[in-house]
């Protein structure tokens, strides 16, 4: 029995090793791509004093940003169907990091926008990409882990970014801080480029799909595609709003100190990242990621209703939304597990490219109307209007099971 067995426990232990090695080299992808993101933004202040320009000019670079990478990232899909995802990942990874160096040796703030535009078009490459390297390669029982690990990585270049490109520009100047980023980047771009095999999105001798736009028009009409490109574009409106204004809406609100607002910022931004691991073990053990979805979307809007409608909860401001973060977090990995269950054969990248590019168009959208609330003087409105974007979110995740059941439903019929 036991030389019957070793055969199958190494080819076990050797799936086991390649699926590790290839959600450790998409999350860190990834959390390039989150660290990139947030580069520009921590140095504004440095920007302004140079060249004398408003926030409000420095604030349009990030909208360019997301436009591009919206934009970018519906096409992206199309070219990681038709050319595999290694080199639209690679080229995605080459624009953000040669973007930002290239930034760093601009003589004017107006050159930067250009560079913004182009690094938004590298970051969108990422999601279709990315999952559609891990769908074509990780063990099905290991993808909850797999698309946890990816949020992980995310939520890490988020948090590595603000310390890492603020502290170096207050060092060595932010021109030297972004030059040498970027070098950074292109280091792990040439890293990265070494792992063909791992990067690949399909085999070796697999027919080249043909995609014709009529074919395509037809897939993004499906209702349960539809419905996954409205819960991101939706729930982005909410996790977008609070992290650009969470802190200040307290503060307006109820007179919360700013150290304890942004305290508790953080407190969710760490309570999400924990909430995306145990997301993982959820999403791992269960067939039902609408549920898992649906619950922590309830349990988020509620405490973000209970924060906008009772004033007497912002002493406990911190606990709250260390809560609502991990609520939210433990969404990510389902979610994603819905959208690959709602993802036809060989659509992988136009998909995920389509119904990722969502949330960009949160992303662009919600500073512009949670400010817009702001100005009015009123910051409790603003939790209302978050809540009531994840209420909306549950409705569009638990739609989505339904025409994805009753599709499939179809299909065998046929």
């Amino acid at each position: 029995m036991t030389s019957r067995s070793a055969p199958l426990d190494s080819l076990a232990a050797g799936t086991f090793r390649r699926d590790v090695k290839i959600i450790g080299l998409i999350g860190s992808a990834h959390c390039l791509s989150h660290f990139f993101q947030l580069v520009l933004p921590p140095l504004f202040p440095l920007l302004k004093a140079d060249f004398g320009v408003t926030y409000t000019t420095l604030g349009a670079l990030v909208s360019v940003f997301y436009v591009a990478s919206g934009l970018c990232q519906f096409g992206a899909g199309f070219a990681v169907d038709r050319f595999g995802a290694r080199p639209v990942l690679l080229g995605g990874i080459g624009l953000l990091a040669g973007g930002a160096l290239v930034a760093g040796l601009m003589p004017d703030v107006f050159w930067l926008f250009p560079l913004a535009f182009v690094m938004g078009m590298g970051n969108g490459v990422f999601h279709p990409a990315d999952f559609a390297v891990l769908n074509a390669n990780v063990a099905p029982r290991r993808l909850g882990h797999a698309y946890s690990t990816h949020g992980i990585g995310g939520s890490l270049g988020y948090a590595m970014a603000p310390v890492v490109s603020y502290g170096l520009g207050s060092m060595i100047g932010w021109r030297h801080a972004l030059v040498v980023l970027g070098a950074v980047g292109l280091v792990a771009l040439a890293a990265l480029a070494t792992q063909r095999r791992a990067l690949a999105s399909r085999a070796h001798d697999a027919v080249v799909p043909h995609h014709t736009l009529a074919g395509s028009l037809e897939l993004f009409r499906q209702k349960a595609i539809v419905l996954c490109f409205l819960y991101f574009a939706v729930l982005t409106l909410a996790t977008i709003a609070i992290q650009t204004f969470a802190g200040t809406a307290l503060n307006a609100a109820y007179g919360v100190p700013m150290a304890i607002a942004t305290s508790a910022l953080t407190a969710y931004l760490l309570g999400s990242t924990t909430g995306i691991l145990a997301g993982g073990f959820l999403a791992a053990h269960t067939a039902h990621h609408d549920r898992v979805a649906a619950s922590g979307l309830f349990a988020g809007g509620a405490l973000m209703l209970l924060v906008g409608a009772v004033p007497a909860v912002a002493s406990l401001a911190i606990a709250l939304f260390a809560v609502t973060g991990f609520a939210l977090g433990a969404t990510g990995p389902s979610r994603d597990m819905i959208v690959r269950g709602a993802t036809p054969p060989g659509a992988s990248g136009r998909v995920y490219g389509f119904v990722y590019s969502g949330l960009d168009l949160g992303s662009t959208i919600a500073p512009v109307a949670v400010g817009t609330l702001l100005d009015r003087g009123e910051p409790r409105a603003v939790f209302v209007a978050v809540a009531v974007c994840m209420f909306l979110a549950i409705g569009t995740v638990l739609q989505v099971r339904r025409s994805a059941a009753v599709r499939a439903v179809a299909a065998g019929a046929e």
